[in-house]
């Protein structure tokens, strides 16, 4: 006799009743079937698990321990059968997006938050690229969405466009820089840049669009990072106006008076492949994404 989950259920209802009758009555079955089957399962596992000696069948120390491990068993195999009617309602096991790491998390953190009280079983994985790096993590992984400052667009890529964001060409307060007015590309190539590198490319010779173009380029791996480099004086950059509303406002960053413009507007987008469809989770959670973004 190999272990039968119908059994553990059986032993379980016998000692939620407390007795054999009841649980025979309550699956409307005979009595001598009941006690024939838990019969079984004590011969199969060697143990004796109920005491017989008694007026009322009593569950012996083994008995005990057996019914704690087999409610863990009962409860696993509701797990299965609940994560797989889940998934035939549509409810995808996995759903992986990979986000530009300019983009704001906060939005994108609240979603996912809002999506997790929903105890739904999709398990989330959330990757952060910069640059060309985060479509090209998309496309070697089969990632289901990504949110991007760009991406080189084809037929079968969906984008939805979200609130639109600045970033600010920035500096410290102490440097040079904060102090000139009407600062030319010449200026600005005289002061270390300082920018994120492109994780789809190790090729630096082929750089962001907003980048400078001198020979003086600091190159990090995100924008903590790049906003604590500022703050010290190290160089100047571009940093998303979301990460340093306080810095400007207290003054200790400045934007920088440059003649091509010290702001720039992108508006990210939100983007999956109608060669992979969303599952229902995908679907939900790009929808709590935009609510999110809006706000």
């Amino acid at each position: 006799m190999r272990l039968d989950i119908e059994t553990l259920k059986i032993l379980d209802l016998i000692v939620r009743l407390g007795s054999f009758a009841k649980a025979a009555d309550q699956l409307n079955r005979a009595q001598s079937a009941i006690s024939y089957q838990i019969k079984k399962l004590e011969q199969h596992l060697g143990v004796s698990l109920f005491d017989r000696s008694k007026y009322r069948a009593e569950l012996t120390p083994e008995g005990n321990a057996i019914l704690t491990e087999g409610r863990r068993l009962l409860q696993q195999a509701h797990n299965l059968e609940v994560l797989a009617e889940r998934f035939s309602q549509g409810w995808e096991p996995r759903l992986e997006i990979v986000i530009d790491g300019s983009v704001p998390m906060e939005p994108v953190m609240r979603a996912l938050k809002h999506l997790s009280e929903m105890d739904i079983s999709t398990r989330v994985q959330l990757r952060t690229e910069f640059l060309s790096g985060c479509q090209r993590w998309f496309d070697k992984h089969s990632s289901d969405l990504m949110l991007v400052k760009d991406y080189q667009s084809n037929p079968y890529l969906v984008a939805k466009p979200l609130k639109p964001m600045d970033v600010k060409l920035v500096v410290s307060s102490d440097h040079p820089l904060a102090s000139i007015k009407h600062i030319e590309l010449k200026h600005l190539h005289e002061h270390i840049e300082l920018t994120i590198a492109d994780s789809g490319t190790l090729d630096l010779q082929h750089p962001d669009d907003l980048q400078f173009g001198g020979d003086r380029v600091f190159y990090l791996n995100g924008f903590s990072a790049k906003k604590e480099s500022i703050l010290l004086g190290v160089g100047f950059g571009w940093v998303p106006d979301y990460l340093i509303t306080n810095e400007l406002e207290s003054g200790t960053l400045v934007e920088i008076d440059y003649v091509g413009g010290s702001c720039h507007t992108f508006t990210p987008r939100l983007i999956h492949s109608s060669e992979r469809p969303l599952g229902r989770a995908g679907e939900l959670l790009s929808q709590l994404i935009i609510e999110e973004f809006a706000k």
